[in-house]
């Protein structure tokens, strides 16, 4: 089968989000806090652990009075700055503000990268006439960083979790994206990074995908095989 239409998701598939300590550095530097750099790089490995950046390393344990919420963290995006500032207060900062700071610096689009093949591959599509959609878990519009890092023209819709009140592996999410691209969902593909989440594109009749969520330097053609599959 060759696709007609192509859903991608976001983070760790067409970008990555900056380096733990990079996001903690820009975070102190717009609050005009500074600490030693020995510190500052022992809080992000702490940061990291706790699984507090967002599109970043899961965490690597959930305190009990969070996983509720961390469950539901991508339907509302209360939820989720509540999910996401609430483990990164799992390690003491040396400013409060630092919470909310690290999490809006997460929304920013020079947090993001994108993977060095992505812009070859959304226009190289863009130009077979395949549409396409991006279906995200995420809290917050993401739409400016397409914007910002020139990626918008190639995406014809945004199906995020945040404003249909669903998490991917849910069938409604994807149902969305199809409906987005004006497609049957047979004749669609998605491409992921998590097997979970974007597997369940499969249980409404996509072809599922599936890349390695890997920094843009170790994975420079990641993307390019969703080539041979579409168009």
């Amino acid at each position: 089968m060759t696709a007609k239409g192509v859903l991608f998701d976001f983070s760790g598939t067409l970008l990555r989000v900056e380096p733990t300590l990079r996001w903690l550095r820009a975070a102190m530097a717009e609050t005009g806090i500074a600490v030693p750099a020995e510190e500052s790089a022992a809080l992000a490995h702490r940061l990291e652990s706790a699984g507090a950046q967002p599109g970043g390393a899961s965490p690597q344990s959930v305190p009990q009075e969070l996983r509720l919420l961390w469950e539901q963290r991508d339907e509302d995006a209360a939820k989720h700055r509540a999910a996401f500032t609430g483990l990164a207060r799992q390690v003491p900062l040396p400013h409060s503000d630092l919470y909310d700071a690290l999490y809006e610096r997460s929304r920013k689009p020079d947090a993001w990268q994108p993977y060095p093949d992505t812009a070859e591959v959304l226009s190289t599509l863009a130009q077979r006439g395949v549409p396409v959609a991006v279906v995200s878990n995420i809290g917050w519009d993401l739409r400016p960083v397409f914007r910002e890092h020139g990626l918008a023209p190639y995406v014809r819709d945004y199906v995020l979790s945040y404003e249909h009140g669903v998490q991917k592996p849910d069938p409604r999410l994807f149902l969305a994206g199809c409906a987005a691209l004006g497609l049957a969902p047979q004749d669609v593909l998605m491409v992921g990074d998590e097997e979970r989440a974007d597997s369940g594109a499969a249980e409404i009749g996509c072809a599922v995908h599936l890349v390695r969520h890997l920094p843009p330097g170790e994975r420079p053609d990641g993307l390019r095989p969703v080539l041979a599959l579409a168009g």
